[in-house]
């Protein structure tokens, strides 16, 4: 007989409360009438964000989340939608990371970064009962720290651990968009949620304009270079899509493994995952 352990690492009760926790996440969606959808897990190109490593299989890429899959259905003319899916990062591991994870993203037509915050805000309510959500800047965590952008990231990430309660953090500088749409003072239309600590989602007022996204890409590379990263190609079905017309929307991925982890009150995400790989 095998002495391999072959055992799931969350118990069993944990992993039937996971699957009632999902289905309530289909139903909320459901009463507000967006469409589940299902897009690849593996794509010809990947994100270029400096931050992010993408795990590759042969020629292609385990997708780091189905962002650039959702905005062309958006494009397409798909209503507001949402999906339930993994997704994949390398040599992310710890209490609050794995390489695979469960991520849930959903993009909501003619709403701003605002708008989306009240409706996440309405979710994690429904899986973790109500509680206030107090809101802060980048710049109130970060204070009057101006240098190189790691260091930038180092203190942002340290102050978010000292949280209690649940957060949003907005008005992040220009250079750290992402994909957002900049406001009129200069700030990017980006938010993030964080729960005792726990970042649990991240949201943009989306940007449309092609040309821009493009050249953040390029700024991505760069920076890739800099880190002795390999750069990543362009996602040109994805730039087509915004050049076809990517209606005005606002998006969210929020981090299913983590939600559940707080749900039960566990301390680690191996209490909720049925395997480590």
């Amino acid at each position: 007989m095998s002495d391999l352990d072959w055992q799931p690492l969350a118990s069993v009760a944990a992993l039937t409360k996971r699957a009632a926790l999902l289905r309530q996440i289909r139903e909320f969606f459901h009463q507000r009438n967006v469409v589940e959808v299902q897009t690849p897990l593996v794509g010809k190109a990947t994100v270029t964000d400096p931050d992010v490593d993408s795990i590759a299989v042969g020629s292609r890429f385990l997708q780091t989340s189905p962002e650039y899959f959702m905005k062309r259905l958006l494009a397409a003319g798909m209503p507001g939608c949402y999906q339930l899916a993994s997704a994949f990062r390398e040599d992310e591991e710890g209490r609050n990371h794995n390489p695979e994870f469960t991520l849930l993203e959903w993009y909501r037509l003619d709403f701003d970064h605002h708008r989306l915050m009240q409706e996440v805000a309405e979710l994690v309510d429904g899986v973790l009962g109500s509680a206030k959500v107090r809101t802060t800047t980048y710049a109130e965590l970060v204070g009057e720290l101006d240098g190189p952008r790691d260091e930038l990231d180092l203190a942002f990430a340290n102050a978010c651990d000292e949280l209690e309660g649940r957060w949003f953090i907005t008005d992040y500088p220009a250079d750290q968009a992402a994909l957002a749409r900049l406001t009129s003072d200069g700030t990017a239309a980006r938010f993030e949620m964080v729960i005792d600590g726990v970042e649990i989602a991240n949201g943009y007022w989306e940007l449309l304009d092609a040309e821009t996204h493009r050249q953040r890409f390029q700024r991505d590379n760069e920076l890739r270079r800099q880190r002795g990263k390999p750069e990543q190609l362009v996602d040109e079905a994805f730039l087509a899509a915004l050049d076809a017309g990517l209606p005005s929307c606002a998006g969210v991925a929020l981090g299913v493994d983590r939600l559940v982890m707080l749900a039960l009150g566990a301390d680690h995400l191996d209490e909720v995952l049925t395997f480590r790989q």
